[in-house]
């Protein structure tokens, strides 16, 4: 299926939308109850984690063998599908978890949480927070939001989700977030509304392997209420159309350069052979059951897809359209 052909799927989903009457906004507000007022300063943190991905001691999905092989000196190696060998000390031992609250933030209104999942080479200060500017996004968006990045393969060419490949693994990571936040904040009650609002997955580049495998296996059930791939979608296609197909009061969006371009026509195709709509533009608040494969426009890079997309500063774009979380 051409990539041209997804203005039909756009037409299709308009005339569906049109017999369905207004859709809900997308995720559904959550009720909270404290007394904390709106947080005074912004808030962030490199914690680590228990229940991070990395270190990591077990095996690679579907082979049985084991992530990492022990050299000579008795120093353990992880070797890629592509043949890259990285040490287990240098690059898969930060346990460290990037946290941010906004200024404004406000514990008594509804909130969600975004988990970003970082790429190839990166680090949490120098990518996720500088060139990136993941946190500074959500604060400008103005949405009731808090920022979750976990520390994957340090600078390595690598998508290796370690422990999120696990069952349930990602759910026990989201609760030590929760416990690690309501700290943050300052309010040890506020753990409740950490521990259940609705979860957003944001993934860039690589970060799709942890992405889908958290999707289906993480154990967060209907608190995954949307999905945001940013020049992301290389693979695993079977495991987000499951998603896709068993939560349709989710939202699901990607966005494509020419490297990811066949994934997504090939994705598209999926979905309307199982009579799931979807559009090629996003120019109104995101609603249950939206799914959007956007273009990436001209002059635009995969390396600052994360701030310059289909628009510039893609994250805090997409959380304007969640008009239900604003502070």
């Amino acid at each position: 299926m051409a990539l041209s052909t997804l203005a039909t799927g756009l037409a299709s989903a308009e005339a569906r939308s049109a017999r369905a009457g207004a859709q809900a906004m997308v995720p559904e507000p959550h009720q909270v109850q404290s007394r904390s007022a709106p947080l005074k300063r912004t808030k962030t943190s490199l914690v680590p984690f228990q229940t991070a991905p990395f270190p990591y001691n077990g095996n690679v999905p579907g082979t049985g063998k084991p992530f990492f092989e022990v050299a000579e000196d008795g120093r353990r190696v992880h070797v890629t599908p592509y043949g890259r060998h990285y040490w287990e000390d240098e690059t898969y031992n930060d346990n460290r978890v990037l946290l941010h609250i906004p200024k404004g933030f406000d514990i008594r209104r509804p909130s969600i949480m975004i988990v970003f999942f970082h790429g190839h080479g990166a680090t949490l200060e120098r990518d996720v927070v500088r060139r990136q500017q993941v946190a500074d996004q959500i604060t400008r968006s103005g949405a009731n939001a808090v920022l979750i990045a976990p520390q994957f393969a340090v600078d390595a060419a690598d998508s290796s989700a370690g422990r999120f490949w696990e069952p349930g693994a990602f759910g026990r990571f989201m609760g030590e977030a929760a416990e690690a936040l309501a700290k943050l904040h300052g309010d040890p009650k506020s753990v409740r509304s950490f521990a259940s609002s609705p979860v957003i997955f944001v993934a860039y580049s690589g970060g799709y392997l942890a992405a889908a495998s958290c999707a289906v296996n993480g154990g967060l059930k209907k608190r995954l209420r949307g999905v945001v791939l940013l020049d992301a979608l290389y693979g695993e296609l079977g495991k987000f159309t499951s998603w896709i197909e068993n939560d349709r009061s989710a939202f699901f969006v990607s966005a494509y350069l020419g490297s990811t371009r066949e994934k997504n026509s090939e994705l598209a195709g999926i979905l309307t052979a199982r009579d799931i709509d979807y559009a090629t533009e996003l120019d109104r608040p995101l609603h249950q059951g939206d799914v959007a494969f956007l273009s990436g426009g001209e002059n635009v890079s995969h390396r600052s897809f994360v701030t310059q997309a289909w628009v510039d500063n893609p994250i805090e774009n997409l959380l304007r359209k969640l008009p239900a979380y604003r502070k």
